[in-house]
């Protein structure tokens, strides 16, 4: 495993970042921030890594909150 000092996010999973975004903020003021239907129709943590995983744009924006949260 190659070191990545400069990568914030470095050791983090999707689901822990998600996990803890969805503690933060609730699914309601998340799908207010970010407007995907995952988090605003009927939303769940398996539904929403689903829709990222596959959605580079949507995964950017979620990551990005993240870090502006975290003070990144």
């Amino acid at each position: 495993m190659i070191p990545q000092p400069n990568n914030p996010l470095h050791g983090k999973t999707l689901e822990t970042i998600l996990t803890e975004l969805v503690t933060q903020y609730g699914w309601d003021e998340l799908g207010e921030r970010i407007k995907i239907n995952c988090f605003i129709s009927n939303p769940s943590i398996k539904s929403s890594l689903t829709f990222l995983r596959k959605t580079p744009w949507a995964r950017q924006q979620v990551e990005e909150l993240y870090m502006k949260g975290q003070g990144m």
